[in-house]
């Protein structure tokens, strides 16, 4: 399941969608993770950048569940992982 990947890679993980949109322009990202359960229009803009840039997108149910595999109290719509 997506989430323990997340909770491996903690140290890396960029955390909700302006940022991740950032990093993904700046190309630091190597995988991005939307909740289901986020807006979407919130999260159209994560995917479609990422369908541009050919960056996998994995996607979980709850955006809650989400936050705490990030390590954060609160949900997170889409998360993403920075390269090595």
């Amino acid at each position: 399941m997506s989430y323990e990947k997340v909770m491996q890679v903690q140290s890396r993980i960029i955390i909700g969608t302006k940022q991740t949109l950032k990093a993904m322009k700046n190309g630091e990202i190597s995988e991005v993770f939307i909740a289901d359960d986020a807006d979407q229009h919130m999260t159209q803009k994560v995917v479609s950048l990422a369908k541009e840039l050919g960056i996998p997108c994995q996607y979980v149910d709850s955006k809650k569940k989400l936050g705490v595999a990030c390590g954060i109290e609160v949900g997170a719509s889409t998360a993403a992982v920075k390269h090595e």
